[in-house]
């Protein structure tokens, strides 16, 4: 759990137990039959498809969406999931926005894409609502063994892949519950009804995949043993480390990893005993930013500011979820870089934000031109990084460049028998679907390798 000091300013309980679920119900409802139908008959199940070239895993729009129009769900499903497992969740949570629809034939003529992201929700639903296992079959045993450390996307998808072409693997995590960021680290109107836990569940169906929790690298897992025990290793270990603001301050009470509070509030079995600030400052302007700032203004703080240092056009965050920041009373304050933390009785109680500028070179300067916000809460939601001490001392032979471990196409990294994928390697995207394609391409490489 988040360590939070309560003050007067903040609290648990701010909202009636009926506004928790309203606030956080789901975000796009599943749609009607009648719907889904209405909207399937859109598409122009375009020849060269762009949207499928627009998809980090290939998915044959097209063929799904046409599946959907003649009342094939279960057809359609099963499209989807021969290039994506965890094509429920990134349903839920792809920027399809500026993926897939992006480049939809209706949103260039029309402004008025196909809404691809709730027609792959509809068919996946529908498929996993009907049928509690994965729509394949395991291979028989090929005897080989394979350990995929890290059970987010990339590791879940890696370890279905390798199980479905009949390798025993054996999946690690550090935390209780499977699923990385899918369990731990979305918005909770994203992903409502325990879906990341079923999907999970749905994944592991397949068989072969045996379970091992309460182990990360460097506590409990050495990479050297791992190496020697299995006949291949892919890591999905994520980015265990956040950056800090580096501000005289930052230790005061109430200065809070984003990450960790979202975590908190996936967790909750009651939101009413979250306590929340007022007045909330949100340092960043990436999704991990618009995510919390939302949800601490679902939970009843008054006031909610993300500040982010340069133009909103340069934010991380797609356009989606900064109009869903906005319209849900959230304040982005632009141009604006912190500059000091000020507090009271070791509590934060208000921030300063220094004006920024961008030199004729195009780098960051101050102004000298000081903005003060009252703050109660402020969260650091300025990146992620690679703890490279997890690798147990392995990170002079393997491959690190700008604190990301180096993988091939293949996502092999300089050690001949470990892959890697998702957000530790170097490239990621930071999306649920690009970590997924990682761990099927390096699926398909340890395959290749260890049947050779």
């Amino acid at each position: 759990m988040t360590e939070l000091n309560a003050t007067p300013d903040v609290a648990a309980g701010r909202l009636k137990t009926e506004e928790y679920a309203d606030n956080f119900s789901d975000l796009h409802p599943l749609l009607e039959p009648h719907e889904a139908y209405v909207e399937a008959d859109r598409c122009y199940f375009c020849y060269d498809a762009p949207c499928v070239q627009a998809c980090p895993t290939s998915i044959d729009i097209p063929l799904f969406i046409r599946q959907i129009s003649t009342g094939n769900e279960i057809g359609s499903a099963r499209t989807i999931f021969d290039q994506n497992i965890l094509g429920g969740m990134c349903a839920r949570v792809c920027p399809t926005e500026t993926l897939c629809e992006q480049v939809c034939v209706r949103e260039v003529a029309e402004g008025k894409p196909v809404k691809i992201g709730q027609l792959q929700r509809y068919a996946t639903d529908h498929f996993m609502n009907a049928r509690e296992q994965t729509p394949f079959e395991r291979a028989p045993s090929t005897g080989k063994k394979v350990a995929v450390v890290g059970a987010g996307p990339a590791g879940l998808s890696c370890a279905h892949r390798l199980a479905v072409h009949g390798h025993d693997v054996t999946l690690f995590d550090a935390r209780p519950k499977l699923g990385g960021l899918n369990e731990y680290g979305i918005a909770s109107y994203k992903s409502v009804d325990d879906f990341a836990a079923r999907e999970v569940d749905f994944i592991l169906s397949i068989g072969g995949i045996t379970v091992e929790t309460g182990k990360r690298l460097g506590e409990g897992l050495d990479l050297a043993e791992l190496r020697a025990t299995y006949d291949a290793v892919f890591l999905g270990i994520g980015l265990s480390g956040v950056n800090s603001l580096g501000l005289e301050g930052e230790d005061k009470d109430n200065v809070i990893d984003a990450v960790d509070y979202i975590s908190d509030l996936r967790q909750s079995q009651d939101l009413g005993t979250l306590p929340v600030g007022r007045n909330i400052v949100v340092i960043g302007g990436g999704m991990t930013a618009v995510d919390i700032a939302v949800q601490t203004k679902l939970l009843g703080a008054d006031e909610v500011t993300i500040a982010y240092r340069r133009g909103q056009e340069r934010m991380n965050a797609s356009e989606y979820e900064q109009h869903l920041a906005q319209t849900s009373g959230v304040r982005i304050l632009t141009w604006a870089q912190p500059h000091a933390i000020k507090g009271e009785n070791g509590h934060v109680s208000a921030i300063e934000l220094e004006r920024t500028a961008e030199t004729e070179d195009g780098k960051l300067a101050g102004t000298g031109e000081i903005v003060t916000l009252p703050a109660d809460m402020v969260f650091k939601a300025v990146g992620q990084t690679l703890v490279q001490s997890d690798l147990n001392g392995t990170a002079a032979s393997i491959s690190i460049e700008r604190g990301r471990i180096v993988v091939s196409d293949e996502r092999q990294t300089s050690l001949p028998d470990v892959w890697a994928g998702g957000d530790c390697v170097l490239g990621g995207e930071d999306l649920t679907v690009a970590a997924v394609e990682d761990g099927k391409v390096a699926a398909e490489s340890i395959n290749r390798a260890l049947s050779a």
